[in-house]
C-alpha cells in the first residue's frame, strides 16, 4: 500500500471511530513554539506549572518518539446543544463536561486506530497517542493538517464544524500522504468574542491571558479566585462557553452522534445549594467517572459559593452557612463573600457567629469585609459589630 492508500485507510478509520475531522503532516519542530515561550514569559499561564515544564517537550514531537515521521491531527465534535435555562440554585457547566470523560474516551479511539494500523494494515512498529493534555502543540499541528485556523479566541475553528472539537494527534513511524495547512484566517474584522468575555482574558487577537479566563479561575486555580475576578464568573461553576457562544462559526452547531458527550440530566444545569451536603466519598461516587472530577469537592464548592453569591440568592443562605463550617478554608472563604453579597440579615448572623470561632486569616479576612460592606451601607450594624 502506497503513502496515498494509507493515509485514505486511515481516514476512513478514524471516521468509523467517531473522529470527523482527520489531517497528516510530517513531523518537524514546532513553528509556533516562540510564541508559546512568550506566553509563558508574560505569565499567562498562571499557576498551571505543567505548561512550563512541557516548554522543552513541545519544541518537536521527536522528545515524544524519536522514531515518528508523520502525525494523525484528528477532532472530535463534542457540542451539545443549548445550555438549560437556570434560575438562581443552578449554574453552567462548559458544554465539553456535560457527559463522560473525554480523555479517556478518545484515547481509547486513538488506542483502536494504532491497533488498527500495526495489526490490520500490518504497518509500522512505534505510535503514540496524545489529547490535549499531552505536551503537544495541538493547535499549530491541526492548521498545519488543514483542520482549520486560529480563531481570535485563540481555540482552533473549522469553517463547517466550527470551534467546539476536541483535539487529538497519532505520531507514527511510517510516512503518509500529507495535508495542505489551512492558509486563510476567517475572523475578519469580527471581534465579537473579545468583546463577550466578561473578564477581559482575550487581551489581544489570538492571546489570552489565562489567569482572567473564566475557564482557569473555575478549574485550574487551585487557590481563591481573585474578588475583582468573581462578578465576572457569573453562573459558571465548571468552565466557560461564553467566547465560542458567540461565535458566527458556531451558529448554528452542528449535534454529534457520540452518546458519552450527551448531557447527564442529574447535574446539567447543576443544583448548587446541594453540593454543600455533599462529603468526599459522595462527591467521589457522583462525579468520578466525569471531566467535574478533576475539580475534586473543594474546588467545586468554591466555585458553588461564588455563583450563588452572584445570583443573590437569597434561599441559598442556609447552604453557605453550612459552607460557613466547611473543614475546607477555601470553601468557608468563598462561602463568607457569597454571604455578604447576600447580604440578608441571617446571612450577616450566620458571618457574624462564625467570626469568633475562625483561625484561618485568609478566612477572617473574608468575613470582616462581608461584614464590613454591610456596616458601610447599613444605619444599624448586624451583631458582633460595632459602629463607629
Amino acid at each position: 500500500m502506497d503513502s496515498k492508500g494509507l493515509s485514505e485507510a486511515i481516514q476512513c478509520k478514524a471516521w468509523e471511530l467517531g473522529f470527523e475531522l482527520v489531517g497528516m503532516v510530517p513531523v518537524a519542530p514546532s513553528e509556533t513554539h516562540r510564541i508559546y515561550k512568550d506566553w509563558l514569559k508574560k505569565g499567562y499561564a498562571g499557576d498551571m506549572a505543567y505548561l512550563k515544564r512541557h516548554l522543552p517537550l513541545k519544541e518537536d514531537p521527536r522528545t515524544l518518539l524519536p522514531q515518528a515521521v508523520s502525525l494523525v491531527a484528528l477532532a472530535f465534535n463534542y457540542h451539545t446543544g443549548d445550555h438549560p435555562e437556570i434560575d438562581g440554585s443552578h449554574g453552567k457547566i462548559s458544554r465539553y463536561a456535560w457527559g463522560d470523560d473525554y480523555h479517556e474516551l478518545i484515547h481509547e479511539r486513538l488506542r483502536l486506530l494504532r491497533e488498527y494500523i500495526h495489526g490490520d494494515l500490518r504497518l509500522g512498529e512505534e505510535s503514540r497517542g496524545f489529547v490535549d493534555s499531552g505536551p503537544v502543540l495541538e493547535r499549530e499541528y491541526a492548521w498545519k493538517a488543514g483542520l482549520g485556523w486560529f480563531g481570535k479566541h485563540s481555540n482552533l475553528i473549522h469553517w463547517k464544524k466550527g470551534s467546539w472539537l476536541f483535539l487529538a494527534e497519532l505520531l507514527l513511524d511510517i510516512p503518509l500522504e500529507l495535508g495542505q495547512p489551512f492558509i486563510r484566517v476567517d475572523c475578519g474584522s469580527c471581534t465579537r468574542c473579545i468583546e463577550a468575555c466578561p473578564t477581559d482574558a482575550i487581551v489581544a487577537d489570538r492571546e489570552v491571558d489565562s489567569r482572567r479566563c473564566i475557564s482557569y479561575l473555575t478549574i485550574e486555580l487551585k487557590g481563591s479566585i481573585p474578588e475583582e475576578l468573581r462578578s465576572g464568573m457569573g453562573s459558571w461553576i465548571f468552565g466557560c462557553d461564553i467566547c465560542q457562544e458567540v461565535c458566527p462559526w458556531n451558529s448554528p452547531g452542528e449535534i454529534p452522534s457520540e452518546d458519552a458527550f450527551q448531557p447527564q440530566s442529574e447535574f446539567t444545569p447543576l443544583d448548587l445549594m446541594e453540593l454543600f451536603s455533599m462529603d468526599d466519598q459522595s462527591f467521589r461516587d457522583r462525579f468520578r467517572n466525569t471531566p467535574i472530577w478533576r475539580l475534586r469537592r473543594r474546588g467545586m464548592l468554591r466555585n458553588a459559593a461564588i455563583v450563588l453569591g452572584n445570583q443573590r440568592h437569597l434561599p441559598a443562605t442556609e447552604a453557605l452557612g453550612h459552607g460557613l463550617k466547611d473543614e475546607e478554608p477555601l470553601v468557608r472563604g468563598a462561602s463568607a463573600w457569597a454571604l455578604g453579597e447576600l447580604a440578608s440579615p441571617q446571612a450577616f448572623s450566620f458571618l457574624s457567629a462564625s467570626l469568633d470561632d475562625e483561625q484561618d486569616s485568609t478566612v477572617r479576612e473574608e468575613i470582616q469585609q462581608s461584614l464590613a460592606s454591610h456596616e458601610a451601607t447599613s444605619e444599624d450594624p448586624p451583631p458582633g459589630v460595632t459602629s463607629p
